[in-house]
C-alpha cells in the first residue's frame, strides 16, 4: 500500500531543502554551476538538508490536521504564529525565510485579528505562500472524500479558506484548487504522469468554469490547459519567481519534461530564483507519483530532524 502522506510530504521537503542553498540565485548562475546534489550553506548559510518556510508551514498544517482530526483554521494560524515568533516547526529553532504577505497575515493574527481578516486579497498579494503549504490539506480532503463522499464544492471551499489565511485573492485560491485536482489525478488515474496531470487540469478548469466569476482569473492559467503544447515551451518561457502562477507553471513544466523524481527536482531548482518553493511544489507532486522509495536515498538521509518529521506523519 502506498503511504501517500510520506510520499507527498517527503517529496516536498526534499525539494525545499534542495533549493534552499541556491535561493535567489539567477538562472545564469545555475547554468554555470548547476545543482546536482544536496548542498550546504549557500544563500542562507544553512547545513545540508535544511528546509525552509515552505516545509515549516506544511508541517504546522499537517500537525494541526493530525491532532485536530480535520481542518481547524484558527489552530493552523496559531501554529503559524508559533513558527514565526518562536521557531517552532523549524530545523534549528529559527526562521530564516518568510514571505511578505505571510508575515503580514501572521502579524495580524498575533494582534488578535479574526482569521477572516488576516490574509490580504489585493492583486499584488499573489505570491506562492499558500500554494507552497497546501499539500497536507489536499491529502486530507482526498482521503475524506474517499471515506464519506464529500462534494467538490466542500473541498474547494476548504482549500480557498486555507489559502485565505495568508493569501485571499481568487488567483491564489484557484492555484490551490488546481493543485488539489492534480493531486487527485495523480492518485486516482492510470497512465503516464503527463496524462494524469492533464486529467487534473481538465477537471480543475471544468470545475471553475461552472462559475463565470472565475473566468477572469482562470485565464491566468491558460498556458497549462494543454500540457502537450506547454511541454514544448522553451525554458526561457518558464519563470521561476515567487508569483503563484509562475510557480505552478514551473512545477508542472519540470514534471512533464522529466522521467523520475531526481530529474524533475534538479530541473526545478536549476531554474533559479525562488528555488526552494518551486522545488517544494514540484516535489510534492513528484513524490506522490514516483513514491518515497524513488527519492534518492542520500537526499532523504540528510534531511534535518527526520525522526521528528516521521513522528508527525505517523500520528
Amino acid at each position: 500500500m502506498k503511504d501517500i502522506w510520506r510520499d507527498g510530504i517527503y517529496g516536498l521537503i526534499v525539494g525545499d531543502a534542495l533549493g534552499v542553498p541556491v535561493e535567489f540565485t539567477t538562472r545564469q548562475e545555475r547554468k554555470m554551476d548547476p545543482v546536482t546534489d544536496m548542498r550546504e550553506y549557500g544563500t542562507h548559510n544553512q547545513p545540508k538538508g535544511t528546509w525552509s518556510d515552505d516545509s515549516s508551514m506544511v508541517l504546522a498544517t499537517l500537525d494541526s490536521i493530525k491532532e485536530k482530526g480535520g481542518l481547524d483554521y484558527a489552530d493552523m494560524m496559531r501554529r503559524f504564529n508559533e513558527w514565526w515568533t518562536h521557531g517552532e516547526y523549524t530545523p534549528f529553532g529559527n526562521v530564516f525565510d518568510i514571505g511578505i504577505a505571510t508575515q503580514k497575515a501572521i502579524a495580524k493574527f498575533g494582534t488578535g485579528a479574526d482569521i477572516s481578516e488576516c490574509g490580504s486579497s489585493s492583486e499584488w498579494d499573489n505570491g506562492n505562500g499558500s500554494l507552497m503549504r497546501i499539500l497536507p490539506v489536499c491529502l486530507y480532503l482526498y482521503e475524506r472524500q474517499k471515506k464519506i463522499c464529500t462534494s467538490e464544492d466542500e473541498s474547494i471551499y476548504a482549500l480557498h479558506m486555507t489559502s485565505a489565511l495568508t493569501h485571499g485573492h481568487l488567483r491564489s485560491q484557484i492555484a490551490c484548487g488546481i493543485y488539489y485536482f492534480l493531486v487527485k489525478a495523480i492518485l486516482d488515474c492510470d497512465g503516464t504522469l503527463i496524462n494524469r496531470l492533464q486529467t487534473g487540469v481538465n477537471n480543475a478548469f471544468k470545475y471553475y468554469r461552472h462559475d463565470s466569476r472565475n473566468n477572469g482569473e482562470l485565464i491566468r492559467y491558460e498556458r497549462i490547459s494543454d500540457l502537450d503544447k506547454f511541454r514544448l515551451c522553451d525554458e526561457a518561457e518558464i519563470k521561476s519567481s515567487g508569483y503563484v502562477v509562475a510557480t505552478l507553471e514551473a512545477a508542472i513544466w519540470c514534471l512533464i519534461n522529466s522521467d523520475n523524481y531526481e530529474q524533475a527536482l534538479l530541473k526545478a531548482v536549476n531554474l533559479g530564483d525562488d528555488t526552494d518553493t518551486v522545488g517544494a511544489v514540484t516535489g510534492g507532486l513528484a513524490g506522490l507519483y514516483y513514491g518515497y522509495d524513488m527519492i534518492p536515498e542520500e537526499w532523504i538521509g540528510c534531511i534535518q530532524r527526520k525522526d521528528w518529521i516521521d513522528s508527525i506523519i505517523s500520528k
